[in-house]
Order: C-alpha cells, then sequence, then structure tokens
C-alpha cells in the first residue's frame, strides 16, 4: 500500500547488483517502485550516471549502500546528486546507512579530517538533507550545514536478542574495550543485564597516542625551543595486564559494538571471554564491513555468532561463515523516507533514545 504523497522518486544509486538489494527491500515497503537511473563504469574507470526520468520539483530520495569499492561509490552518489539537482529536483535526499570515512573523523598527526572532507563535497553537490544510521561519532553531523538525522539499529538488535536467543537472562554486555562502554551500559539497561568491560588489549589506531597533539618533536630539536621554557613532557601510557571488569564466568557474553571490519580485537575478547568462564559469546553491531579474512576468522574461532544489520550488503561473508546473521533495519529507513516526505516529526524515531545512545 502507497502511504506516501505524490512527488516521491527513490534511486539505488549502486552500480553493484548486491547492493541494490536495500533499496527494493525500502521501496517495497513504501509501494513505490524504484526511480530509473543507470549507473555504471566507463571503460576507463570513469563513473556514469544518466536518469531515466523526470525528477523536476520532486523530492528525491538517493539510497547509496557502501560496496568494498568505496571511493567509486562516493564518486556515483556525488554524481547521481548533482545530477538532480541539475535537472531541478526540489529536495535531495540522500539515505547512506553506513557514513563512509566516519572512522577517520579526528586529526592524526599531519592528515586531516576526511569524515568532514566528504561531508563538504556532498553538501556543494547539492544535498539537501541526509538519513544515516550509528555514526561513528555522532559528532559528525556537525560536518553538515544541512539537516541529519542518525538513527538507530539497536532497537532492532534488542529485539533480536530477545528472541533469538533463549537463555539471554543469563547473558552479560561486554564491551570489548573502555570506548565502548557506553554503548554496552545502553543495551545492558534497557535488556536489565549486567555489564562487563575488558580493559588491557593492545591499542588501536584511534588511540590518542596518535592524535596530533603528539606531533612536535620532543627530543632531536629541543634548540628550537626557548631554554627559559620547561615544557612538562606527558608520560607515555604503559598498557596494563588484560582484565575483565565483570562477572562473566557461566554466563552467555554479548559484545556489542558499532562497526565490526578488522575482527582481530573481537577474536581477542572471545578468547579472553572464554578464559573467564563464558559459554557461549554472541557479537553485536550495526554495520558489518567484515573485510578481508574475517569470514575465516570468525569461522575458525570462539565466537558462537556475528549479528549485523544490512547497512552494508554482506552476502558474500555469510556464504563464507554460518556463524554470520543478518538483520533487516529496512522498516526504520522506509518509515523515515515516508515521514521526511509528508512533512511528519521525526521524533517517534528517536522516542526513548538519550543523549548517550
Amino acid at each position: 500500500m502507497n502511504a506516501t504523497k505524490g512527488g516521491l522518486i527513490i534511486f539505488s544509486a549502486n552500480s553493484n547488483p548486491a547492493s541494490r538489494e536495500l533499496g527494493k527491500r525500502i521501496s517495497e515497503r513504501l509501494g513505490v517502485e524504484l526511480g530509473k537511473v543507470q549507473v555504471y563504469q566507463e571503460p576507463n574507470r570513469e563513473t556514469r550516471v544518466q536518469i531515466q526520468e523526470s525528477v523536476r520539483g520532486k523530492d528525491v530520495f538517493i539510497i547509496q549502500t557502501v560496496s568494498k569499492d568505496v571511493n567509486t561509490t562516493i564518486m556515483e552518489l556525488l554524481i547521481m546528486v548533482y545530477a538532480c539537482r541539475t535537472s531541478c529536483a526540489r529536495n535531495i535526499i540522500g539515505v547512506i546507512p553506513y557514513f563512509p570515512y566516519s572512522k577517520q573523523c579526528k586529526m592524526r598527526k599531519r592528515g586531516s579530517i576526511v569524515s568532514k572532507l566528504l561531508a563538504s563535497m556532498m553538501c556543494k553537490a547539492g544535498l539537501t538533507h541526509l538519513i544515516t544510521m550509528d555514526l561513528h561519532q555522532k559528532e559528525i553531523q556537525g560536518f553538515f550545514n544541512i539537516p541529519v538525522d542518525n538513527l538507530r539499529a539497536s532497537p532492532f538488535l534488542l529485539q533480536y536478542i530477545q528472541e533469538e536467543i533463549p537463555d539471554y537472562r543469563n547473558a552479560v554486555i561486554v564491551a570489548k574495550s573502555p570506548s565502548s562502554a557506553k554503548r554496552a551500559q545502553s543495551f545492558a539497561e534497557r535488556l536489565r543485564l549486567g555489564i562487563a568491560v575488558i580493559h588491557g588489549e593492545a591499542q588501536d589506531a584511534e588511540s590518542d597516542l596518535v592524535d596530533g597533539r603528539h606531533s612536535p618533536p620532543t627530543v632531536k630539536n629541543m634548540g628550537a625551543i626557548h631554554p627559559s621554557l620547561e615544557i612538562p613532557l606527558l608520560i607515555p601510557k604503559e598498557k596494563p595486564p588484560i582484565t575483565v571488569v565483570g562477572d562473566v564466568g557461566g554466563r552467555i557474553a554479548i559484545i556489542v559494538d558499532d562497526i565490526i571490519d578488522d575482527v582481530d580485537s573481537f577474536l581477542a575478547a572471545a578468547e579472553t571471554l572464554k578464559e573467564r568462564g563464558a559459554y557461549k559469546i554472541f557479537v553485536m553491531a550495526t554495520h558489518g564491513i567484515l573485510s578481508s579474512d574475517a569470514p575465516r576468522l570468525i569461522e575458525e574461532s570462539a565466537i558462537d555468532e556475528v549479528v549485523v544489520t544490512n547497512t552494508i550488503p554482506h552476502e558474500i561473508q555469510k556464504l563464507q561463515c554460518p556463524k554470520i546473521k543478518t538483520v533487516d533495519i529496512s522498516m526504520i529507513l522506509s518509515e523515515a523516507i515516508r515521514r521526511i516526505h509528508n512533512g511528519e516529526s521525526m521524533s517517534y524515531l528517536f522516542r526513548n533514545i538519550g543523549l548517550d545512545d
């Protein structure tokens, strides 16, 4: 049943057939057909987009899921947005469930804040609104000068825990690092479960040791500093032994995070939890990038099940590893599209969500 007013067009911007599946699910829920568009690569690897129906004066929603070739995905989106803008679309709303380059949202030595650059490119191309899901850092919304709706996948993951894990009352929610503790606390409070935090693992790429504040030379060019200045040096961190804060013995351990890509940290956490007596280990994440050898490593690990949403297509990875399960989030995306197009409030989709969620 078509639950929207007229003047709505939904495009899938991806040239990869596997990545168009989410767009089909959303259009079916809304009772509309996907817009006619051709997106393909020229022999010289240039991206070409040809919109094959009128968008003048209409609300255009462009659904783009990130494929293995991230940079091509971005160019497909930007070119389609610009094509709709020059074709006089009334509004151009990007539906990007997983925002690419979201981990590069902080300054790293002499690098750059790439997610800020990407946000500027999208706005410059003509995007007027963005719908995304579980940004790696909520502050990324501030990089845009257009409205951003950062939806949450946690209700779907919580529902999966309650319906698919029979003995979930005997579970404990685990944060694989202190930085994930807030997310774990949110899950634990909603499920009325305990929480455990793993502390002492090797520092990852987001450690503040690689922050730009450590970039000035400290020893070699001491002569460049005025001799009357005695600037105290920051004491280097020393990694403590791995410890688990919380009781996991004889319990089901559910590790929660926003992204699962390089699985080494998850495998190390699973081994630690097994040693501490957990008898089943689940991993819950919104975005399942699962690149490189992730499916094989998961299959050979102590992890019993990895549950991710379909913000990113991962059908090939599921064939390689039966432990990977998918939760469909097309329902909340289609409802967001319907509400924006009809001019309805979005607050219903954010009910019971606090500042720390």
